[in-house]
């Protein structure tokens, strides 16, 4: 296997996934797989559900062509099988919380099973942790985790078929250097059936990839990880999925730490994910989506920076030129991370919200203005302004 059988596996995925797609809304649509119109939900019209179908398609066809014949890819795969079936009920009839939790439980485990596992890392200044038997049981939490946080950021046309494009294209680079070529592959086909799938999915959308397909991606992403960096002693074992993944881990933690904290159910739906509050301070869902797209493709592009820029001699040396590089390439991240959140959201949300607030009583002070926007933000409930 090599970078060529990669692209070709992309191409394959994505072809498939495109192809099927059409095919798979109607399915959905003959039995009742749905997405109506809801108060925390952006769409404004009934969409058809499913579309994981269409991806896992795409996954076993490029699968069987590009990928090793041998035990581990034959679970993953039978697991990806596994957690779609689970997501395509849920999206048909509304499973309950623990038995969603169970099929993905179910599907971690047999990929860890067949020693797609973390059973230790080398961590900077710590050095070698070995997990020993809790490496299974840590590994399957960790997949479960990916899959929810992607489940997540499914909220808005086209965002998590996106993200996880992006995402799984750098995971790919960043295996083949590691010479995971295996894993290499698998995030490329991963890339390719959310790219085609991605076609039909991004704002208007005809068609939702509902929990079968955020699942089946979560699936995917949480293994390449483990295949393509964790086993590794590279410093980008673990630094490289957390950038990678950021913007998703940050959502998804925000939110539950949220849900938390006003003592709701972590499980429970809302309207407190990033796509909802960018909705309600005016963005369209197209902005919203390429808001989001930039935001994880410059720590993609960070994560793959951390890889191939020769920083240190890799025994504790650094090169001061490189390191400096790597250092601006990061704070630059994080500026744009900054700017971003901060003068995108909250700043035009400033401005926005005291033009509504001065059409209803034109006396409303700055004072007042500031005063009333740090309380709606502090809180997270506000008014949704029309989008621009």
């Amino acid at each position: 296997m090599n970078e060529l059988d990669a692209l070709y596996a992309f191409l394959v995925a994505a072809v498939v996934a495109g192809l099927l797609t059409p095919l798979v809304a109607r399915l959905a649509a003959r039995v009742g797989a749905v997405d109506r119109p809801r108060e925390r939900g952006l769409s404004a019209r009934e969409t058809p559900l499913l579309g994981g179908l269409a991806i896992l398609a795409g996954v076993l066809a490029a699968g069987a062509l590009f990928l090793p014949g041998d035990d581990q890819t034959r679970a993953i795969l039978a697991a990806a099988a596994l957690i779609t079936a689970v997501g395509a009920l849920d999206d048909a009839v509304d499973l309950p919380p623990e038995v969603k939790l169970l099929g993905q439980v179910g599907g971690a485990v047999i990929v860890v099973l067949s020693d797609v596992k973390v059973t230790s890392i080398t961590l900077p200044f710590l050095g070698h942790i070995d997990f020993g038997d809790a490496g299974g049981v840590l590994t399957v939490i960790g997949l479960v985790g990916v899959m929810n946080i992607v489940n997540f950021s499914d909220g808005v046309d086209g965002l998590a078929a996106g993200v996880c494009t992006i995402s799984a294209a750098a995971f790919a680079i960043i295996a083949f250097d590691l010479q995971r070529d295996a894993a290499g592959v698998l995030a490329a086909l991963t890339a390719g059936a959310a790219f085609g799938f991605l076609f039909w999915n991004f704002h208007p959308a005809s068609v939702f990839m509902g929990d079968s397909g955020s699942n089946l991606l979560g699936l995917l992403l949480g293994c390449i990880a483990v295949q393509g960096t964790l086993k590794t002693n590279a410093l980008i074992a673990l630094v490289g999925p957390l950038v990678i993944l950021a913007v998703p881990f940050l959502d998804g933690g925000f939110v539950v730490a949220k849900r938390l904290k006003y003592r709701r159910r972590p499980w429970m739906a809302d309207a407190e994910h990033f796509h909802h509050r960018l909705s309600r301070i005016g963005f369209s869902q197209r902005r919203t989506v390429l808001y989001l797209y930039g935001w994880t493709f410059a720590l993609a592009g960070l994560a793959v920076a951390l890889r191939f820029i020769p920083y240190s001699d890799h025994h504790g040396h650094l090169h001061a030129g490189w390191t400096i590089v790597v250092v601006a390439l990061g704070l630059l991240a994080i500026a744009a991370s900054v700017y971003l959140v901060y003068v995108l959201e909250l700043l035009k949300f400033t401005r926005r919200r005291g033009e509504e607030l001065r059409a209803a009583d034109p006396a409303t002070s700055e004072h007042e203005v500031v005063a009333t926007v740090e309380r709606e933000l502090g809180t997270g409930e506000f008014e949704a302004v029309e989008p621009r």
